[in-house]
């Protein structure tokens, strides 16, 4: 199933900015409160799909008080069954390509995430939540499901019967309580999570291109596979990375002392 394609208007919903090895995507739907359009969602996988060689790390955000509050209901009210399939099947190969593309992405998450907002911070590698952050699942209360793929990537993250009690009782979390229980990895006082998912995003970048892709592309497959495939498919990947160029000298480095030494926090 291939993604919708891109209204022109559309394209100014989705901003690019490029700081050295890291760009910046920012959701800009301010008005709706970043709800996720069709043509936002076609846009936001232009970008990504436009990002340049160059590129080694991508931080996402949202323009005004929120991340994103969830899908865009006003496109729903007229789909049939048929239709409201082949939607949800249009929208996986995006979020798919945020998971599995070629550079790591760092949510910066504020003010709302919620519904498909969360279900898009969730295909991100490295969620950052600033204190204004709750994170919920109003679906069950809409009479819908989730569509984009929530279903899968959130009871990795935070357990099945959690999701569950979110979609059943519209139970709300605050960005304290989320990060505790596996909705973002960084807890940060309001207003600071773009700063520190830049920081991250730079940190990330400076990382060897190909180590990097084995961890996005590698940890999460073998945390599905057997234990005797995931150790062959471990051992391939660390063949790989560590033949590479880049890594040889990286290991040099290390050992003729120039190289950078892990310090105590």
């Amino acid at each position: 199933m291939n993604p919708p394609s891109v209204p022109a208007a559309a394209l100014d919903e989705v901003q690019v900015e490029h700081q050295g090895a890291v760009a910046l995507i920012r959701l800009c739907r301010p008005a709706k409160r970043n709800a996720l359009s069709d043509g936002l969602m076609a846009a936001l996988w232009q970008r990504f799909r436009e990002l340049p060689d160059s590129t080694h790390a991508v931080v996402l955000h949202g323009e005004g008080a929120h991340f994103c509050a969830g899908l865009d209901l006003s496109e729903l009210r007229e789909r049939d069954a048929v239709q409201g399939l082949h939607h949800s099947r249009s929208w996986h190969p995006i979020l798919n390509g945020i998971e599995f593309g070629r550079v790591p992405v760092i949510a910066a998450l504020h003010g709302a995430v919620v519904g498909g907002g969360l279900e898009l911070a969730s295909a991100c590698h490295i969620r950052v939540a600033d204190d204004s952050a709750f994170f919920a699942l109003p679906e069950g209360s809409r009479g819908i499901f989730v569509g984009g793929g929530g279903s899968v990537r959130l009871p990795k993250l935070i357990g099945t019967h959690r999701m569950l009690d979110m979609m059943l009782t519209g139970r709300v979390y605050p960005a304290a309580e989320a990060v505790q229980r596996g909705f973002a990895q960084y807890h940060v006082p309001v207003g600071q999570a773009l700063e520190k998912a830049l920081a991250l995003a730079q940190a990330v970048a400076g990382n060897a291109p190909m180590t990097n892709f084995a961890l996005m592309h590698g940890l999460p497959r073998i945390a599905e596979q057997p234990a005797d495939h995931g150790f062959l498919t471990e051992s391939l990947l660390a063949a790989i990375a560590q033949s590479a160029p880049e890594a040889k000298a990286r290991v040099r480095a290390f050992l003729d002392g120039s190289g950078p030494k892990v310090k105590a926090v």
